[in-house]
């Protein structure tokens, strides 16, 4: 065994300042790893006890128990959370990892012998004895089976590692070392586990009905299972989400919204409302050059406190609905490196539209006919440069917008003060401040609806799927549909990109260049050679 002097320079042995001060250093270390560890081992003695507690309300009294679906979601999303802590303590500690390696190696089973099998060998990168330089020969193999995925199609990839002896040397045994997994000692490649992150959070298949999938095919993988392999997945990739909302806040404008989130609170046995509060970054419409990305942040609530906590390293232009924590956001951040911000036509726009829906309104349709004029011309415009975008505006939309003020004023004057149409108007005037700031700056847009279009796969995932189970399962989901989202952004097939990234990530990629692994930065690579053929 290995002391922890041994591993010393030679010098710092004979400096008895130097030493104690090395050990003193050595000891401050060994604390933080404990206390990190005893940090992840009361989150997941936590966890496992809502774990639990949800279990019990299956058998509990009427009163108390759960749709069989709800059961289901709220627990594979403690299962993720439990993950996400196992994949923590496995990085810290060799040792932990080791051991749980053995562990899955002991309880996975079989993969089905009806899957094909295809076989990739990882030879040494040399054969000649590391002795006397002969020829060795293969005296046996390592062989491990993994489940993989190809779409529409399962399939096993066998590893096999040769390990090559010397007939003139004992001893001497020369094997190529096993490759780094996300899961190790686990059944899936990373494709694997790509593939139920897309279905999970594109496709909107809960992970119990993709556990019914595979069953079809004749492979037997519980909810759990699927549920640790999203929780390692979401530990990986935690890195690169917050590299991309520190890009996303190093912007000089975002869009920003918020949306709430079912969550389970499992003390209780209902559910409470947490939200994702969304960024989002979309320079197209006027020829910038920073990447279209989107970002979800999952927070337990919807005060101000979480808009300042998430924007307080933001400067600059934030695009937003009428809602008063972007306001406060503003105002506690005036200043040199305050925040500008810009209200919504769009959702001044909706409280017209509803009112001309529900009964004949001509004020609320006349004032849709005025807003739609704006609407035209940014659609002449859009695309073109921010310069030209704001001569436009100003020789043609300002003037209208003088004359819909004025027009606002006088039909607010004739109007009930209690009536649906003077509360829509009194809600654009109040805000008109902010609404016309477009006219000012062609960078601008005229609505927020690129952060809305953002919302609406968690909308549609959240019908799917009812609500979180707990607040770091919501964590987790916010992470992983940053990715996804900002896939589609860029026409990047989420899977394919997941698959290639986790790969990386777990095979020792350098932090330093984790910036290359952002989707747009992906495709930029892999573009690069046809870009370089023509």
């Amino acid at each position: 065994m290995t002391t922890a002097l041994e591993g010393l320079p030679d010098d710092l042995l004979d400096d008895p300042g130097g030493l104690r001060a090395a050990v003193l250093a050595m000891r401050a270390e060994l604390a933080a790893e404990r206390a990190e560890r005893q940090r992840l081992e009361d989150q997941n003695e936590r966890l496992c006890h809502f774990i639990r507690q949800l279990q019990r309300m299956q058998f509990g009294r009427r009163s108390e128990k759960l749709d069989p679906d709800q059961l289901n979601l709220a627990l594979e999303d403690l299962e993720q959370a439990v993950a996400e802590n196992d994949a923590e303590a496995e990085k810290a500690d060799p040792q932990v990892r080791q051991g749980r390696d053995r562990q899955r190696r002991q309880s996975r089973g079989a993969l089905p012998g009806h899957l094909p099998r295809i076989e990739v060998v990882i030879a040494p990168e040399t054969t000649a004895c590391p002795c006397c330089h002969g020829a060795m020969h293969v005296i046996g193999e390592d062989r491990s089976e993994r489940l993989d995925v190809i779409p529409a199609r399962y399939q096993v990839i066998v590893t096999r590692r040769p390990k090559y002896g010397c007939r003139a040397c004992s001893g001497a045994v020369v094997q190529a070392p096993a490759p780094a997994r996300l899961i190790e000692g686990g059944l899936p490649t990373e494709r694997l586990v790509a593939h139920v992150l897309v279905t999970k959070y594109a496709d909107h298949a809960p992970l119990y009905r993709q556990a019914q999938m595979l069953t079809r095919q004749g492979i037997t993988i519980d909810r759990s299972t699927l549920a640790s392999w999203v929780g390692y997945a979401a530990a990986e990739l935690k890195p690169l989400w917050r590299l991309m909302r520190d890009d996303l806040l190093g912007s000089t404008r975002l869009f920003v919204d918020e949306t709430p989130v079912p969550v389970l609170d499992p003390g209780r046995g209902r559910t409470k409302t947490g939200y994702f509060w969304t960024i989002a970054r979309d320079d197209r419409p006027w020829g910038g050059k920073d990447p279209t990305a989107v970002v979800y942040t999952y927070a337990p609530g919807r005060g101000a406190d979480h808009a300042l906590a998430l924007l307080k390293d933001f400067s600059g232009i934030l695009q937003s609905d009428g809602y008063r924590a972007y306001k406060t956001v503003a105002e506690a951040r005036r200043g040199d490196n305050g925040i500008t911000l810009v209200h919504c036509w769009a959702h001044c726009r909706r409280q017209f539209f509803d009112i001309a829906k529900e009964a004949p309104a001509p004020i609320a349709r006349e004032a849709l006919k005025r807003i739609a004029a704006l609407y035209d011309i940014e659609a002449e415009i859009r695309g073109r440069s921010a310069e030209d975008r704001l001569a436009v505006r100003q020789v043609r939309s300002k003037p209208l917008i003088e004359a819909l003020k004025l027009w606002f004023e006088q039909r607010l004057a004739e109007l009930s003060r209690k009536s649906t149409l003077a509360e829509a108007i009194r809600y654009a005037l109040n805000h008109w401040s902010a609404l016309i700031r477009f006219l000012d700056d062609g960078r601008i847009e005229i609505d927020s609806n690129t952060v809305e279009r953002s919302i609406r796969p968690i909308a549609l995932n959240r019908k799917n799927a009812l609500f979180a189970g707990h607040d770091l399962g919501a964590e987790n989901w916010a992470v992983l549909a940053t990715l996804i989202e900002t896939c589609k952004l860029h026409g990047v097939n989420p899977e394919a990109y997941l698959a290639d990234v986790l790969s990386k990530l777990v095979n020792g990629w350098p932090n330093r260049r984790l910036a290359e692994l952002t989707p747009w930065a992906w495709q930029a690579a892999r573009d690069a050679p046809d870009r370089a053929a023509a």
